[in-house]
């Protein structure tokens, strides 16, 4: 069993393409995470760990991890596979806050990270993955889609900031940083009924596929169809302009928007859990 290292995003990206898109939607973020070192890599700090395994000449894992968020694995053929990328790291001294991916991958890591390092771990997050291919009809709520523009932007620092507070709040997130980079990338999008009242973000994944996230909308316009109709509109936009399919991650512990996104049309495909190393 070998693992390759790469410095050069766009030839990682040539060699896992085709192990990454044989699970499109297990592997959407690690797609959309390739896509984006490739054209924009000022969006992350630090130099990448971009890493696959393979025997004889096969693909049996791929791994990353863009400072400061969490390591990355994707769908894994030879848990053997786990052991050589997590003694690669060690041998590295590579810290890591924490490892995010399918259930049973990151569960053997978080096991085997710990025999290695002694550091504790615990689940952060159970998530599961969304796709969808065509949009469902829903009620029909006031207000209209549009674009976030800079004009939005001290708007989206305190939504972003209340979002990661809610669902994620051990994210190293810049948010300005954020919300500045997916404002100069039109992925921001806003329902607004006369005030904008929800938003949700999309990054392409794949040239086929794009991923919905995150989804926020503020405690007082909760309940009432906004982020329904936010998703539903944006969903359909990105079908008609050419995409097979969306994804997006729900929080299991939400069990709200897991039935919205299933009303929309969002099929469960697999559960995804993020591990906090402490």
């Amino acid at each position: 069993m070998k693992i390759n290292h790469f410095d050069n995003p766009q030839l990682f990206y040539q060699q896992a393409k085709n192990y990454l898109l044989r699970y499109e939607a297990e592997h959407n973020l690690l797609l959309g995470i390739s896509q984006t070192l490739i054209h924009s890599p000022e969006r992350y700090g630090s130099e990448p760990y971009l890493a696959t395994v393979e025997e004889e000449g096969k693909i049996l894992a791929v791994a990353m991890r863009t400072p400061p968020y969490n390591f990355l694995l994707s769908k894994i053929e030879n848990f053997a596979a786990i052991e050589v990328i997590a003694q690669d790291l060690y041998e590295k001294q590579i810290s890591l806050p924490g490892v995010s991916g399918l259930t049973a991958e990151t569960e053997t890591f978080a096991q085997k990270w710990h025999s290695l390092t002694h550091q504790a771990y615990e689940i952060e997050m159970h998530l599961r993955i969304h796709q969808l291919k065509q949009v469902e009809a829903i009620s029909k709520v006031n207000g209209f889609l549009r674009l976030a523009t800079e004009n939005d932007r001290a708007l989206l620092f305190n939504w972003y900031e209340q979002f990661i507070q809610e669902a994620a709040p051990s994210e190293p997130t810049s948010i300005e940083k954020t919300v500045d980079y997916h404002l100069s990338q039109n992925h921001i999008y806003l329902w607004q009924n006369e005030v904008p009242v929800s938003m949700a973000s999309a990054t392409e994944a794949t040239q086929n596929s794009s991923r919905i996230g995150p989804v926020y909308t503020p405690p007082e316009y909760r309940k009432k169809g906004y982020a329904s109709a936010c998703v539903a509109t944006l969903s359909q936009q990105l079908l008609n302009q050419g995409y097979q399919a969306c994804y997006l991650y729900t929080d299991l512990a939400n069990p709200t928007s897991n039935h919205i996104y299933k009303t929309i049309g969002y099929q469960p495909v697999c559960d995804w859990n993020i591990y906090q190393f402490k």
